[in-house]
């Protein structure tokens, strides 16, 4: 088989210049000249006369024409069809084409209609014939502002959609078809498209409607196009609509002028009774038709096209969803058989044309009552069906009539997720794991939208009517996302993702606020009915804000008080005055307005108070009664909403009473139906009895139609009842059951006819939807219900997970729930997740590896999470409480493994101290030499880092120091890489901005992790981890000198009881004896008012064990010095200078301390400069103390002699 070469495969480059003379010569609308536009026209009519030449030929090719006229030279002998275009090929140049505008493209149209109209052509000459119109519509010769372009326009609609020719083979026919589509679209696609009338609009979607259905039968190809065709067609024709909004308001208006009732759309009719009759419009399958019935409305049909076609043609694609009712398709059959083309097909365009219609749909009545009944109501029974593409097509449409009409639409909404989304999302009650997929999928679509879930919040979940959709939801994604005794699956991570994406929506909206406080706690001080608390400006968002919390909080109680109603009615009723949600005298309207709007009530319970004989029982049982409206509505979709609500009793009586209540309110709405009362109660007794005759299997003779009508005869008033409304309360009870409670099979509420006129009926009287914005107004809230099920899942699937883009996106999730929580005030959800998340780290299973530190950096998740707990401690530091014992925990690990930096025990005063390459502890750690890789396999004992090498190391041999490998180097690198990222000295040496009670609780947690100091030797391990832990409360204690005050009783309590504690001298109580004196020495320049209570702390150098006190006076004394010769003029009080002097006193007896006690002494009492009333007796009898020493030189003793007299003598 021969191929084309190509000469050169390749494609040259354009450059610029040449482009730009393009883009120059060939602007869409250059300005054009006479010349030009003469030129043009010239050429439009070669163009038409090239169409007619083939016309022609293919007309003569043809045997029946060609024979019949080519022995004659007479023209008039041709037949019409030749002659038209002859005569059209003639007068083509002879028209001004200066002026192609002014020519009536009838003229040049007409001959090619001619021979589409015409039944004496063939296939071949009419597909011709169509060509040549599609390629003069595809060159715009003509546009809306020629002249007659009207009637062009509407003859080009007739003639292709009566098209007519004779069917020589399949495939010439199928030629045609396709080339009817193209015409059909071209019209629509056309600047003349504009021109077009409703009613040809119609009758192009009606023909290609038929071709469609045509093209079962045919080939595939066909099939397709017509498909792709019909679909073009919908988008064209509502791609208009935001425009027809604006701009073409006269089409809406000429509704109402024709006197067409507001509640009737085009050849639609409301559907008001529920029985399964719902009004949609029959599409026969021999002559599918749109049909506009306009009674005198005909005005409309010659307007141009716009809201009435589109309001048809959108009822004509929801029409033709209702094959499930004709099926009779349920929740509990295999719909698999029913062949999902028609619909996925009608989905589709549904679809396009709210995607192109948009909010626009709002503002035309007639469309929005299609999307809110009818095609809301097929998409609820379309998404229960088995096939992964109809359920992913109606997600789709949902989620786009929730970007674009959910405010009206709230109901709609709500009933689509109760009934939908929840129950397939779980896989049970027969979903299968495709539907679950699709359902989740949708759902964390759903979720990713900025506002959807805060929005479900304050419409649904603070609604006592509707029920708790964004809890739900929450609930069943973190529920998804745990992995039960299997590894993760898709369905896991679909879940996290979803849960994240509602957090993250959050955090977001964090960004946008300014800083919150605490939220007052909300309480209802005194009885109001809470079914009349109202807004009174949804559009202001402090009121509707202070509302929707109101109603969360009367929702709550509300269900506590159905939790305790159903172990106890009375002290359910109890519980609900004492919350001042019941009066304190009851009354029936409250009580019936408690059983009428709670969840979770009892209904055998419900059903026999309202059944009670007793007095206040009746009066509620009609005030329940009274709370139901049954206006227009049949009797028995009445009666199923009536006991959908409540268990009927058994007794005869109590079913009595509840049914003459029943009746006495239907009756009283609907009077016109029934001569009085009576006759409505004894019809709903006899539905009653029906129903348990056809649904009851222990009734083997069932009752017939005619049965049921002789029963009911002379029951209205003495007179019959119409046999049609008996014969249709028949056939409804036998198809469908009156049940008070769901079907066990089910596990969900079904969405029933008569349940979806109630909320039809509902969503008329609803609250106003709530729009949220990018403020967090009610996150805090939603956050609370949340938060605890989001960590347990999300760390759940950190556990599970094996692969880093998890892990990376479970950090995100980490963060964003460390900033909701610090942003609300939450601390004890972010505790939570402080210690969920140090678990990940490895750091505290003391267990680890035999070398922690290379099993630590081949740990991606321990590095992870490691790096994650930091950066919520330093960021949101102020908010974690008890979560600072973790990240001690933490720290003491790496301190333990000499792994933290040098300056975590610093404070601000010692940051200049540090020398520039002391990052890292013993040893430092930028060194990745072989001897520096770190020992993971003991604690820090000899060397830190060192320590694991030097036991590896035998001290009576020269064997040679075995080299890491350069996998431990490239660990231990990550290692160091992952503790540089964690800034952990950030914490101790930034405490000084930490919230008060933030620094409190990091200070009890390092007392609590330094432990209790034991009189007898502890272990080094022990004794290293409470000094560490001492350095850092000393540091904070010193960064935090303004506010010592905080801190200081419990750095005095702990340093009194390590030094009371201590007999026998220990690394310890040197960090504590020295530490109190560092404190008194830094803070006495600052602190004069905590003067006193820090001298006083020096006391506990006076309590030192003997042993302790001799192995560290010499150093004691010499800071003491120190502390007297920097803060002398300080110490004012006798108190404190009483513990000076017998500090220095002491040392008198110590031969290595006296001389410095000595000469500090001498510093304050030389010239008198430091002495004072409040310390002269107490120097006097410190000199006495050194005269009387024996320990040191004789010089020593008379300068103290010395020191007495010269005193003693001023």
């Amino acid at each position: 088989m021969g191929r084309l070469r190509l000469q050169n495969p390749g494609i040259n480059p354009i450059d610029e210049e040449s482009l730009a003379d393009i883009d120059t010569d060939q602007s869409p609308n250059p300005p054009l000249d006479n010349s030009c536009c003469s030129s043009s026209g010239h050429a439009l009519a070669c163009m038409i006369n090239s169409k007619v030449s083939a016309v022609l030929a293919v007309m003569r090719r043809n045997v029946r024409w060609s024979g019949r006229y080519a022995s004659t030279a007479d023209e008039y002998l041709d037949h019409s069809l030749i002659q038209s275009l002859k005569s059209l090929r003639r007068q083509l140049f002879s028209w001004d084409t200066s002026r192609w505008s002014s020519i009536d493209p009838t003229l040049y149209l007409r001959p090619f209609l001619d021979v589409i109209r015409s039944d004496e052509t063939g296939a071949p000459i009419t597909g011709v014939a169509l060509s040549s119109v599609h390629t003069i519509l595809a060159l715009e010769v003509f546009d809306a502002g020629t002249a007659h372009v009207e009637d062009a326009m509407h003859a080009v609609v007739d003639a292709v959609t009566s098209c007519r020719f004779e069917v020589t083979d399949p495939a010439s026919e199928e030629a045609v078809l396709m080339k009817i589509l193209q015409v059909l679209l071209a019209c629509m696609k056309s600047r003349a498209s504009m021109v077009l009338s409703n009613e040809h609009v119609c009758t192009i979607v009606n023909t290609c409607f038929r071709v469609v259905h045509q093209a079962g039968t045919k080939g595939e190809l066909l099939q397709r196009i017509s498909r792709n065709t019909m679909h073009e067609l919908v988008r064209c024709i509502f791609v208009r609509l935001p425009d027809v909004s604006k701009s073409n308001g006269k089409l809406s208006s000429l509704v109402e002028m024709a006197g067409i009732d507001k509640n009737q759309a085009f050849g639609m009719s409301q559907m008001e009774n529920g029985n399964g009759n719902y009004g949609s419009l029959t599409i026969p399958v021999d002559d599918s038709t749109v049909r506009l019935e306009m009674p005198n409305g005909m005005k409309i049909m010659v307007e141009s096209y716009g809201i009435p076609c589109m309001v048809e043609i959108f009822h004509f694609l929801c029409s033709l969803l209702n094959i499930v009712e004709q099926i009779g398709i349920s929740p509990r059959t295999n719909p698999m058989a029913l062949d999902e083309d028609v619909p996925l097909f009608a989905l589709r365009m549904i679809n396009s044309a709210i995607e192109l219609g948009g909010s626009s749909i709002s503002r035309h009545p007639k469309l929005l009552a299609l999307i809110q009944d009818e095609l809301f109501r097929n998409l609820m029974q379309f998404s229960l069906s088995m096939s992964p593409l109809i359920l992913s097509t109606v997600c789709s449409i949902v989620l786009n009539l929730y970007c674009h009409l959910r405010i009206q639409l709230k109901l709609q909404i709500e009933a689509f997720f109760s009934c939908v989304i929840l129950r397939l999302a779980q896989g049970k009650y027969g979903a299968s794991f495709h539907q679950q997929e699709v359902a989740m999928e949708a759902l964390v679509d759903f979720c990713r939208q900025k506002t959807f879930m805060a929005e479900m919040y304050a419409n649904l979940d603070c609604d006592i009517t509707c029920s708790n959709v964004f809890e739900d939801l929450a609930n069943l994604l973190s529920r998804s996302a745990f992995p039960v005794n299997c590894p993760l699956s898709t369905m896991h991570i679909l879940s996290l993702e979803g849960l994240i994406a509602v957090i993250q929506r959050m955090a977001d909206r964090i960004s946008n606020a300014p800083p919150r406080s605490r939220q007052a706690l909300l309480e209802l001080d005194e009885y109001t009915p809470f079914w009349t608390v109202k807004c009174e400006n949804y559009s202001d968002p402090e009121q509707w804000l202070k509302f929707v919390r109101c109603k969360k909080y009367i929702k709550r109680r509300l269900m506590i008080g159905a939790d305790h109603f159903n172990r106890d009615p009375k002290k359910g009723l109890e519980f609900l005055q004492g919350n001042h949600l019941l009066p304190e005298k009851l009354d029936p309207q409250s009580v019936a307005c408690f059983f009428r709007y709670t969840a979770g009530l009892d209904k055998n319970l419900v059903g026999d108070f309202l059944g009670n004989h007793d007095d206040f029982c009746v009066q509620v049982l009609h005030e329940f009664a009274g709370t139901f409206d049954f206006q227009d509505m049949n009797l028995d979709t009445a009666l199923r909403l009536f006991l959908e609500t409540f268990r009927l009793p058994g007794e005869s009586q109590k079913i009595q009473r509840v049914l003459e209540a029943f009746s006495e309110r239907y009756y009283e709405q609907s009077p016109h139906i029934f001569a009085n009362k009576d006759a409505a109660l004894l019809l709903s007794y006899s539905l009653i009895m029906l129903n348990t005759d056809q649904h009851n299997v222990q009734v083997k003779k069932k009752m017939t139609e005619e049965d049921f009508i002789r029963n009911n005869r002379h029951i209205n008033g003495g007179n019959d009842l119409p046999r049609e409304y008996l014969s249709e309360l028949y056939h409804s009870i036998c198809k469908n059951e009156i049940r008070t409670t769901p079907d066990p099979g089910i596990g969900f509420l079904e969405m029933s006819p008569s349940r979806w006129i109630d909320l039809l009926r509902k969503s008329r009287k609803t609250s106003p939807y709530i729009v949220c914005d990018s403020q967090p107004y009610l996150d805090h809230d939603m956050f609370a219900i949340m938060s605890g099920p989001t960590i347990a899942a999300i760390s759940v699937v950190f556990d599970y997970a094996e692969h880093e883009d998890i892990f990376l996106t479970c950090v995100d999730g980490f963060l964003a729930v460390a900033k909701i929580s610090a942003y609300h005030h939450l601390e004890d959800v972010l505790d939570d997740l402080v210690v969920s998340l140090c678990k990940f780290t490895t750091l505290l299973n003391t267990s680890m590896a035999e070398e922690p530190v290379t099993a630590f950096g081949d740990d991606t998740k321990a590095r992870l999470a490691t790096e994650t707990v930091f950066i919520i401690a330093n960021t949101y530091g102020d908010h974690i409480r008890t979560g600072w014992r973790n990240i001690l925990d933490c720290i003491l690990r790496l301190h333990k493994l000499g792994l933290l930096p040098a300056r975590v025990a610093s404070d601000a005063a010692d940051d200049t101290e540090l020398p520039a390459d002391a990052a890292y502890g013993k040893p430092a750690l930028n060194s990745l030499s072989a001897s520096h890789i770190p020992s993971m396999g003991t604690p820090r004992r000899s060397s830190g880092l060192m320590g694991r090498f030097s036991q590896l190391l035998s001290l009576d041999t020269e064997e040679p120091r075995t080299q890491p490998t350069e996998q431990q180097l490239a660990a231990h690198q990550r290692t160091l890489q992952t503790i540089q990222k964690c800034h952990i000295d950030s914490i101790f040496t930034e405490s000084k901005f930490l919230h008060a009670d933030s620094l409190l609780h990091l200070a009890r947690a390092l007392i609590w992790a330094a432990g209790r100091p034991q009189k007898v030797t502890s272990s080094p391990d022990d004794e290293d981890t409470a000094v560490f832990c001492l350095e850092l409360l000393i540091a904070i204690t010193l960064n935090n000198r303004d506010r010592i005050f905080l801190l200081w009783q419990a750095v005095y309590d702990h340093i009194a009881n390590i030094v009371q504690s201590t007999v026998m001298p220990s690394a310890l109580v040197e960090k504590a004896v020295f530490g109190i004196l560092r404190i008194c020495q830094r803070l006495l320049p600052y602190k004069e008012s905590l003067a006193d209570e820090l001298l006083r702390s020096l006391q506990l150098v006076l309590k030192l064990d003997a042993r302790v006190a001799d192995a560290y006076c010499e150093n004691i004394t010499q800071e003491v010095s120190r502390l007297v010769k920097a803060n002398a003029t300080h110490i004012k009080s006798q108190m404190g200078w009483k513990t000076i002097t017998s500090l220095l006193s002491i040392t008198a007896r110590h031969t290595e301390a006296s001389e410095v006690g000595f000469e500090a002494l001498v510093f304050i009492m030389s010239e008198g400069s430091y002495l004072s009333p409040a310390n002269y007796l107490l120097c006097i009898e410190a000199s006495r103390q050194f005269a009387e020493s024996r320990v040191g030189l004789t010089d020593r003793s008379t300068r103290a002699l010395d020191l007495m007299a010269e005193f003693s003598t001023d």
